[in-house]
This record gives structure tokens, C-alpha cells and sequence, in this order.
């Protein structure tokens, strides 16, 4: 059974060495990541992380600054794209490839089949992005296939809503946002009637807070009326939709990653997902599920995966900034133990700050534990974002996206960690922590009490550890005691087994050597019945002991 390990690129930034970072600069000041940079040889490094998965985050044509008009690709109204780069999540053309991802721009969906070639010859897996809520407010498709009718052409846009429409409308109203229509433009941004924004604002002047840039798809659901879904017939969306989901599946892609899959009904996800796995069968639905009360819903509708945010995430977030004791992870898991295979792991990704900013811990090494404790404890997914391993701060004011702790998705830039790791100038500590999560993630892939064992919490028979995690990990003859300690002090504990343990585990009681998988050290002890370990843990560290049964 293999661990999956999903590796999050931002794939305008990845490859990208221009060291400019000039604030809100162009890509001719600033430069672009291709899909190009992802050779054989960085592949091959990835995989031998231990990944599984490459996430290419951003590689369906969005809004942009950039021109493009000179290969035939539409032009953009500044008013209404987010930074210079523009946002990922303001599609386009759901049937195209970004042009700044391209070397040969006329050339750019054969240059994603080569990708999704290269990837797969490295033993990796390919997730791309499927944005199914909203689109760009100029979304026009050029290379959607013949009888394909863009999305909107068909519209009564003098109904606010209508089933078989594909957008929401303000029939009699102009497009009257927050802020100036021209930026620097000529003429300005003209919208009438104005269609609804994406993050359901269904009237004509969305805030500044308020995605502005993109309009919200009309999936048959009555907004107006209290969301009243009205699905038969079948919304003309939800066939246009399946149609991209399989336009993309005959790529040869792996999976996708459905952005904000809760703001689309259930219904849709049921019927997508089943006409696209019957006809392939391998591939994955992740879905970016925020609310936990829908969780189940959403898996029953076709998902294998799940972001879990609100519980996991943001309990270790607050274990790792001091403000909640490590007993709070043991609640979390539990509130998700019937769906825990499909429960997908984290602590960074486009969307959340980094650990290493000054708004999140300040310091990389308070997310190692946290790291180990994901990977280990259970058997379900982990996903890491691309310069977390080497402990990327996030801390750049790039342009649209400000100082905020995250990596910029609007603005042209590059990566100060990826750039030095490219170039094998990362610091001491940038290199040892590149080595733990590379060492766990191994871990996670070879070890079978891993991939295949069984899970006991420690937690409930040592009340004593406020800063400390400890479970179990048993297959077979093997298993794997792993403590993790959040402190910034090293530790001296006594970790307590329980009898119910060697039941649950079947395990007898004896006199062990146990080997820490991560150091290489040794210790003897004496595995009894409601007996103790004492060890000492590192500050902001853990143990990985296995015992050979």
C-alpha cells in the first residue's frame, strides 16, 4: 500500500532564478517559472523525497496582465486582474494552457503533454487544478473543441437566475465594483448586465475583499430563492463542466484538485465524478472542503480526498504556536476517524502562511514535529508546499500580494529558498531541515507499520505530556514507537503503555533494543504492561523507535 505524498508547486514560481523581484514587476523585469524546469533530474529529486504526487498548481490559462494578443489570446482588463501574474483561480479558457508556463507559446499544450510524459517517467504522479465555482468575469474560451458552445453564449441574461444558465445575473445593472474601472486604461471595464461575483456576492458591486475577478457559475442552484437546487433537467453547467473534467483525464493526468468544492452541490460532484472514474478509473478528486459537517457528503459524492483544515491543520497551528496542549491532536483525529484514509494532511500551501513567517511560528524547526506527527500517525495523505522543507518564510512583499506571510500567487516573483537550493547555497539549518522531512517522508513510503500498520494513541494514559505526542505504529513483528516534542527546550519523559496496547496490538511483553530511524542511536528498554519508557527528545523534534517484535 503506497503512502501518498502530494508535493505542491506553484508552477509560475518553481523554476523561476530571476533574482530582480522588483514589487508589482512584469515578467519581462521579474521573470516566469516554465514547465520546462521540471527536468528529468529535478523530477527524479522529488521523487526521491519520497512523493508521490506533483500538484502543478496554476496551469490552466488564467487572467493576466501579460499581452498576449500577438498569439491570438485575448487581452485582459487590468481593472479586473489581481497583481501583474494575475490569479490562478480566475480561469480563462478551461481548455488551455497558460502562456507564461510556455518556452514556445504557440506550443504550450504540447509542452503540459510533455510534462505530464516526463512526470509520470519518474515515477510520479500528476494532479492539476480544477476551479469549478467561479471564472475570470472575461472568461472566453479560443480553444475549446468544435460544437462546443462557450460558457454563457446561451444565457437569458435577463434573469437573475435561470437553470440552464451558466452564470448568475443583476439584469438592468452595471458591473460598479469598489474601485477605479480604468486603471490606466483608455476605456474602462464595461460589464452590463453585471454578473454575480465568485464568492457568492450576488449583486452588482463587489468590495475590496470580495473576489472581484471572477464571477460565480450557475450550477442549478437557486440563490435567490433560499438555494433551491433545481437539477432536472440536467443544468447545461454541469454537462460543460464534465466535458473539461475529460478533456483533462484524457491527458493522461492523475487527479484533481477541485478549488473550493463546497460552493458546488453535491448533485453535480455525484454525477461528474461518476461518468469521469468509470471511464478512468485511477484517477483522484481532492477536494478543498472547509466545512467538517459536509465532509461526508462530499466523499459520498465521488471524492477520495479531503483538505482537512478546520480540524487538523488548525489544531497544530495552535499546538505549535504554544496555545493549545498536544492533547488537542488526539481530538482532532477523532473527530475524523471514520474518513481518516481520506483526510489529506498539511501545514503550508498557496492559501496559509508560512510556518517559517513572522505571523505563523517565526522559526521553520517548530513545524518538525508537527511534520513527523502527520506523516506517522495515521495512513491517509500528506501534502507539503514547495520550499517548506527548506524552511521558505513567505516574508516578501511582492506586489498585489503584500507582507502577509505567504507565497505570492498574483505577482511575478521567485522563490528565495528554491533559488539557493537550485544552486546548493542553502544555509546549515536550511540543509538539516531539508534532511528530517526528506528522512520522514522515506519513513513514511518503506516502513510498512507506516503504510500498512496500526494506529494507537498513547495520549489518553500520559495526561503528563502538554508539549509532547506519542503513538504506536504496529504491523506484523514491528513496531514503532514515535514521540515528537513542540518545546523549544529538550526533554526528558516517560512515555507510559498501557496494558490495552499489547491487546489491541497483540503484542507480548520483553526486553527490546530499539533503533531511532531518524538518528541512528540506540536504547534498551523494557516494553511491560502499563510499564514506562523514559527517553530524552530534542527541542522541536521527535523519535521514530522501531522494535523488532
Amino acid at each position: 500500500m503506497e503512502k501518498v505524498i502530494v508535493y505542491q508547486v506553484f508552477t509560475r514560481l518553481f523554476g523561476n532564478r530571476n533574482l530582480s523581484r522588483k514589487e508589482y514587476g512584469t515578467i519581462a523585469e521579474n521573470g516566469c517559472g516554465k514547465m520546462a524546469d521540471f527536468t528529468p533530474q529535478v523530477l527524479k529529486e522529488i521523487k526521491e523525497m519520497g512523493v508521490s504526487h506533483v500538484w502543478y498548481t496554476g496551469v490552466i490559462r488564467h487572467a493576466t496582465q501579460t499581452d498576449y494578443t500577438s498569439y491570438g489570446i485575448p487581452r485582459q482588463h487590468p481593472a479586473i486582474v489581481k497583481g501583474k501574474a494575475g490569479s490562478p483561480y480566475a480561469i480563462t479558457d478551461y481548455y488551455d494552457i497558460d502562456p507564461d508556463l510556455a518556452m514556445d507559446v504557440k506550443q504550450r499544450m504540447k509542452e503540459f503533454e510533455a510534462l505530464v510524459e516526463r512526470t509520470h517517467q519518474a515515477g510520479l504522479k500528476v494532479i492539476i487544478d480544477f476551479v469549478p465555482n467561479h471564472v475570470a468575469r472575461q472568461y472566453h474560451s479560443i480553444c475549446k473543441p468544435k460544437k462546443v458552445k462557450d460558457l454563457g453564449e446561451t444565457d437569458c441574461q435577463e434573469h437573475g437566475f435561470d437553470p440552464q444558465n451558466n452564470f448568475y445575473y443583476c439584469p438592468g445593472q452595471v458591473f460598479t465594483p469598489y474601485f477605479d474601472l480604468y486603471q490606466g486604461e483608455k476605456e474602462p471595464y464595461y460589464e452590463m448586465p453585471a454578473k454575480a461575483t465568485g464568492n457568492d456576492h450576488f449583486d452588482n458591486a463587489p468590495g475590496k475583499t470580495d473576489w472581484y475577478e471572477t464571477v460565480k457559475l450557475n450550477y442549478g442552484v437557486d440563490y435567490y430563492a433560499g438555494k433551491v437546487g433545481c437539477f432536472d433537467p440536467i443544468p447545461d453547467t454541469w454537462l460543460k463542466m464534465t466535458d473539461i473534467l475529460l478533456f483533462w483525464a484524457k491527458k493522461g493526468i492523475d487527479g484533481f484538485r477541485c478549488d473550493m468544492a463546497e460552493m458546488v452541490p453535491a448533485e453535480f460532484w455525484q454525477y461528474a465524478t461518476t461518468i469521469v472514474k468509470k471511464k478512468y478509473k485511477h484517477l483522484v478528486f481532492v477536494g478543498e472542503v472547509y466545512n467538517p459537517y459536509e465532509y461526508r457528503h462530499y466523499l459520498a459524492a465521488g471524492f477520495d480526498w479531503l483538505y482537512d483544515k478546520v480540524g487538523m491543520y488548525d489544531t497544530m497551528r495552535s499546538v505549535i504556536c504554544g496555545n493549545t496542549s498536544t492533547h488537542s491532536i488526539s481530538h482532532a483525529w477523532q473527530q475524523t476517524d471514520d474518513i481518516r484514509d481520506h483526510m489529506l494532511y498539511f501545514l503550508e500551501n498557496h492559501d496559509e502562511q508560512r510556518i517559517a513567517s513572522d505571523f505563523f511560528a517565526a522559526d521553520a524547526k517548530k513545524g518538525v514535529p508537527a511534520m513527523i506527527a502527520l506523516l506517522l500517525m495515521q495512513q491517509n495523505p500528506f501534502m507539503l508546499y514547495a520550499g517548506q522543507e527548506y524552511g521558505e518564510r513567505g516574508m516578501d512583499k511582492e506586489g498585489f500580494s503584500g507582507h502577509d506571510g505567504r507565497t505570492t500567487i498574483f505577482d511575478y516573483w521567485s522563490i528565495d529558498t528554491l533559488c539557493r537550493a537550485a544552486s546548493n547555497k542553502l544555509t546549515s539549518e536550511e540543509k538539516a531541515l531539508q534532511d528530517i522531512y526528506t528522512k520522514t517522508m522515506q519513513l513514511a513510503c518503506n516502513e510498512k507499520a507506516v503504510s500498512e500498520g496500526v494506529f494507537f494513541d498513547l495520549m489518553y494514559v500520559n495526561p503528563h505530556l502538554q508539549r509532547q505526542y506519542a503513538f504506536l505504529r504496529h504491523v506484523k513483528d514491528e513496531l514503532l514507537l514515535v514521540v515528537v516534542n513542540f518545546d523549544s527546550a529538550d526533554a526528558t519523559i516517560d512515555v507510559h503503555i498501557p496494558e490495552h496496547a499489547f491487546d489491541y496490538l497483540q503484542m507480548r511483553e520483553k526486553k527490546a533494543i530499539a533503533v531511532d530511524l531518524l538518528t541512528k542511536e540506540k536504547l534498551a528498554m523494557s516494553l511491560k504492561k502499563d510499564g514506562g519508557i523514559r527517553m530524552e527528545v530534542n527541542a522541536n523534534s521527535g523519535r521514530v523507535w522501531k522494535i523488532k517484535l
